[in-house]
């Protein structure tokens, strides 16, 4: 990481471990918590207070607003957006001991890998459970609780968050015609899913 590199804003606040990488344009705003062996992209916008674990991987024009935890073994590929207060899990099996009382250390556990592919939205406070893929341009609604794999383009809300439509690259919920194709009612852009 360099930080005298303009095109990089860290806030003073911000804690930015050495071994992080960070892409030209971006932005590190108060409060975060970026550990080691992170590789961030270009121009990404981390909000206040969130916090990126060591070794996550994190694509170019990514944004992560205030509050989002993003743990280790998560991937988040290009042009990902993270909502207020979203959770990337990584422990299927959590416990703080093991059966026969001694504390858990980093031997003790598997962690859960989670990918993000590219142009996905996750909605505020959504709970991104560990072992899923997130597919690309799908949408996680705000609070839902992602326990499986969500298609591409797929609409997932609730908890656990199930399959409510298809959604596109704009975002807006696709409507399926009597042909069987999608389309999009504000660009319209055609699917066929």
């Amino acid at each position: 990481m360099n930080d005298a590199t303009p095109a990089i804003r860290i806030h003073p606040t911000a804690e930015v471990h050495p071994s992080a990488q960070i892409g030209e344009g971006t932005s590190i705003w108060n409060q975060c918590q970026v550990r080691e062996n992170t590789v961030i992209g270009a121009n990404c916008i981390l909000g206040k207070d969130s916090y990126v674990d060591f070794g996550v991987r994190i694509g170019d024009n990514v944004k992560i607003q205030n509050g989002a935890l993003v743990y280790h073994g998560t991937t988040l590929e290009s042009g990902v957006f993270v909502g207020p207060g979203a959770i990337f899990t990584n422990d299927k099996l959590p416990r703080a001991i093991n059966p026969d009382g001694s504390l858990k250390s980093d031997d003790d556990w598997e962690v859960g890998e989670t990918t993000v592919r590219y142009g996905a939205s996750i909605g505020a406070g959504a709970v991104i459970l560990p072992g899923v893929s997130v597919g690309r341009f799908a949408l996680v609604g705000a609070g839902a609780v992602v326990t499986k794999d969500v298609p591409d383009h797929g609409l997932v809300l609730g908890n656990p968050a199930r399959l409510a439509g298809y959604v596109c690259a704009c975002a807006a919920k696709l409507v399926k015609k009597d042909s069987g194709a999608y389309e999009c009612p504000i660009c319209g852009e055609h699917y066929q899913f």
